[in-house]
This record gives C-alpha cells, structure tokens and sequence, in this order.
C-alpha cells in the first residue's frame, strides 16, 4: 500500500492532508510541512503483531492476526 499526505494552504493557514481528511492548521507552511514528513516516517514504522478482533456490518465478530511489520509507504507531496 501507498499512501501520499499532501500540504496546502488550509483554513487560513497551512495544512497536510490525507485523501480529504485535514490535519490541524498551522501558521506557516514550513510547520505543516515539516509535521507531515513527521506523520510519513512513523506511519511506516513497524511494531509488534497483535490480535485484533472487530465486527463487521452484517453483524459478524472476526478475529485476525495484525502483522506489525504490514506498514505503508508514505510520502509527502509539497503542493
């Protein structure tokens, strides 16, 4: 998977977004620049794997190995 956070001004300032959901607005576009490469590296950092456990909308409960090593790529597009 593939993911692209993208920086633009925003709401009277600057922001980063990923599809169309907007992160906090920050004053300047160095500041939202610089927090979404933030964001990107530790979206691709990878942990532990875990056993999750969520119901779907028909109703059913699944149980599911999560690997912690399944991350993204991330990247940040300045525009």
């Amino acid at each position: 998977m593939h993911i692209i956070y993208h920086v633009a001004a925003h709401d009277g300032g600057y922001a980063y977004r990923l599809d169309h959901v907007w992160s906090e607005t920050f004053a300047d576009h160095a500041g939202a620049l610089a927090a979404a490469r933030r964001v990107a590296r530790r979206q691709q950092l990878g942990g532990q794997d875990t056993r999750i456990t969520y119901q779907t909308s028909d109703g059913h409960w699944h149980d599911e190995l999560s690997s912690g090593g399944d991350r993204p790529e991330a990247d940040v597009v300045d525009g």
